[in-house]
């Protein structure tokens, strides 16, 4: 069973503008580039659909920090810590670190 390729955003953006300028086909660079067309076409709506962001005012919008699902985490952590030091404790006898 194969896996899917993960393309980086760079490689996303450069054949998305390929497609944009219109030089080629979608299925001509479909085969230089090793994908799908229905890649190329997802990946030129999104760049067409996220241009605008580009222009807005402010820059990159800070990310909002969720203080209730950090502290869950942090006791999830702890809970995870001790069992592992528990388990660690345990497992001695039978040749464990």
């Amino acid at each position: 069973m194969s896996k899917r390729k993960q393309h980086a955003p760079e490689f996303k953006a450069k054949v998305a503008l390929e497609a944009l300028k219109g030089e080629a086909t979608v299925s001509e660079l479909a085969s230089r580039f090793g994908v799908h067309p229905t890649m190329i076409n997802q990946w030129k709506r999104a760049l067409l659909d996220g241009a605008s962001g580009v222009f807005e005012r402010g820059g990159r919008k800070t990310p909002v920090i969720d203080e209730d699902q950090v502290r869950d985490l942090h006791a999830k952590i702890g809970e995870l810590a001790v069992a592992n030091s528990f388990l660690e404790r345990k497992l001695k006898p039978w040749g464990g670190k």
